[in-house]
């Protein structure tokens, strides 16, 4: 594994935010987790997506309705990932560890892994964001070319265009793939997966028989096996498409860093909070509806420093965090909307495309 560390002996400006954080908490006697906002959003979410899957599951209703619905349970499944999911998986969902346990298996119940997903998210990409060869979010080789240390290949000429397709079948290949190769491997691309207990091997097995079942079995044995595949599909594409996009804007934007990881050991010449800061971005941090869907990530700069609070506070921290990043000479890198942001991944996108980029 390649050895990254960074300079922490003088990170006087997490220790000042850290500081500032913890008074905005105290100061209006909250807890940095979840609350009745984020528990509505749950109550809200998990029976909308029972009620698509039920109605799907009748077969009453004409094709072009079974489209829609596929479609918005594919968004309703997304939005617990983000909302519920991410949340608890971080700690963050409730004060209770158990209840984060219980909340974060949602993302068993979409057919992935909580625990190894765990390992690639919390470990690996809040450490190393950004660093080609030890985060696995910019580990999409041949097929794409995410930061100018990456090979070069003739198609990556294109790759701004047909990136999109791949999105689009990204979570149909981490469920049926690559769980399975992070699984059997023991490793996550540069880094191994130091120890799996038996209850989570246990958990591992049972939750992809009951994916097989609910999203697979059961529906074409009363749907028949087309109508299942063209649901499956749409909601996967759907599914693929709207998660890898909303992650793609808060790190693989125009005014983001990268740094490379290789086999000689090295040290980034900055505090760990500063690394992070140069490599994430917010957008459309002004729109409620957006924020509300996406689980606050589109204040993905609040959400890497602060990963263990919950993403319903973030609106409320990025006023502290941009006035520090001011006082300390640090980028804010933000994004007025997505649209904003979404061009600009597609222009980094094309511009990695170039051999000599």
């Amino acid at each position: 594994m390649p050895k990254i560390t960074f300079n922490n002996s003088n990170n006087a400006f997490f220790q000042s935010l850290r500081q500032s954080v913890d008074n905005y908490f105290k100061l209006n006697n909250l807890k940095k987790t979840g609350n009745w906002q984020l528990y509505l959003k749950t109550w809200i979410l998990i029976p909308a997506a029972l009620g698509c899957y039920i109605y799907l599951l009748s077969g009453r209703y004409p094709p072009a309705t079974g489209i829609l619905t596929a479609v918005l349970l594919a968004l309703t499944l997304v939005s617990i990932a983000f909302n519920v999911m991410h949340d608890a998986c971080h700690g963050s969902y409730s004060e209770k560890k158990w209840v984060n346990s219980v909340m974060g298996l949602t993302m068993n119940a979409l057919g992935s892994n909580a625990f190894i997903w765990k390992v690639k998210h919390n470990v690996i990409h809040h450490t190393y964001t950004n660093i080609d060869g030890l985060d696995d979010d910019i580990a999409n080789g041949p097929l794409l070319r995410q930061c100018t240390t990456q090979k070069w290949l003739p198609m990556h000429r294109f790759q701004f265009l047909y990136m999109f397709v791949l999105y689009a079948v990204s979570t149909l290949s981490w469920m049926l793939r690559t769980d399975f190769k992070w699984y059997f491997t023991r490793k996550i691309n540069n880094t191994r997966i130091s120890r799996i207990d038996p209850g989570q091997h246990l958990l591992f097995w049972v939750s992809k028989l009951l994916y097989a079942f609910f999203y697979i079995a059961l529906p074409v044995y009363l749907l028949g096996w087309q109508p299942w595949l063209t649901g499956f599909l749409i909601i996967h594409g759907t599914m693929g498409l709207t998660l890898t996009v909303v992650f793609q804007l808060a790190h693989m934007v125009e005014k983001t860093t990268f740094a490379l990881a290789d086999e000689v050991p090295k040290v980034i010449d900055s505090e760990w909070a500063i690394h992070e800061i140069k490599t994430t971005a917010d957008f459309a941090t002004g729109n409620r509806i957006t924020s509300w869907l996406v689980g606050g990530l589109n204040f993905q700069i609040e959400h890497h420093l602060f990963p263990q609070i919950s993403h319903i506070h973030y609106a409320a921290l990025s006023k502290i965090v941009r006035r520090k990043c001011e006082i300390f000479g640090l980028p804010y890198n933000s994004y007025p909307s997505t649209w904003q942001a979404l061009f600009s991944h597609i222009r980094l996108m094309k511009r990695l495309g170039n051999k000599f980029a």
